[in-house]
């Protein structure tokens, strides 16, 4: 998830930042029902297809939306955008629109109290400016970014693919279901000299949208965060 970007910037190090049931139910009176206490054959024809009907409702609006569409045009969407440091202002209004329709059927009510946050994600796109790094040359950007959660132990950790393969871990802090504070704790440069994180080094995220292969997250700072499952049995290191 892309734990959320940081209130205030940091040097480089700190590019690592984490990214990071409803039941619709009908109650019909029985003065609507023709015959409350007589199910014969004596029921007219129109009065037996009008019973049928009724008892189509409950089940028709208690149907729960397949996010699997939405979610492919997501994904055919993003694809061509290099995680987003290609994506125009119009891209970015389109993926955001439709994140917003996913989040509209999202599966997972709680996701801080569902295994399925558990494991190493994949950032797959951002709007994220300083996780990009679109003001470097590409052969300077990190080709990779996953972001690793536990959810009992609370902690969260980032880790850069080449060419630096930095890490910085933090502390989660759940503020409801749905949403954590994000303390960073220690960067981690090229993936082994540990540097204590500052003070300021905050955030929040919110989780909007969680299944087994896709995470869709919202940070303090309004960047929209998008995250595939690469490996659910990951565990951050304590």
């Amino acid at each position: 998830m892309a734990l959320s970007s940081l209130s205030r910037p940091l040097t480089h190090v700190a590019s690592t930042k984490l990214y990071l049931s409803y039941s619709t139910s009908f109650s019909f009176p029985s003065i609507l029902n023709p015959h409350p206490h007589n199910n014969n054959t004596n029921i007219s024809p129109l009065n037996k297809k009008w019973q049928i009907n009724v008892s189509f409702f409950p089940a028709f609006f208690n149907k729960t939306k397949d996010p699997t569409p939405i979610k492919q045009e997501l994904l055919q969407a993003i694809a061509p955008l290099d995680r987003g440091a290609d994506a125009t202002p119009q891209d970015q209004q389109i993926i955001d629109q439709i994140a917003c329709r996913l989040e509209a059927c999202n599966p997972t009510k709680e996701p801080l109290n569902s295994s399925l946050l558990n494991g190493k994600w994949e950032l797959i796109y951002t709007t994220s400016k300083s996780i990009l790094q679109i003001q470097r040359p590409k052969i300077l950007r990190s080709r990779l970014n996953y972001q690793a959660i536990n959810v009992d132990t609370l902690r969260a950790q980032n880790m850069e693919g080449w060419p630096f393969f930095n890490q910085v871990t933090a502390d989660l802090t759940p503020l409801n279901a749905q949403k954590v504070a994000v303390k960073f704790d220690y960067f981690k440069i090229a993936g082994l000299i540990p540097i204590k994180a500052p003070g300021r080094a905050r955030g929040e995220l919110e989780i909007t949208y969680l299944d087994e292969e896709l995470r869709v997250s919202r940070g303090d700072l309004g960047n929209l965060f998008i995250l595939k499952m690469v490996d659910p049995s990951y565990k951050v290191p304590t």
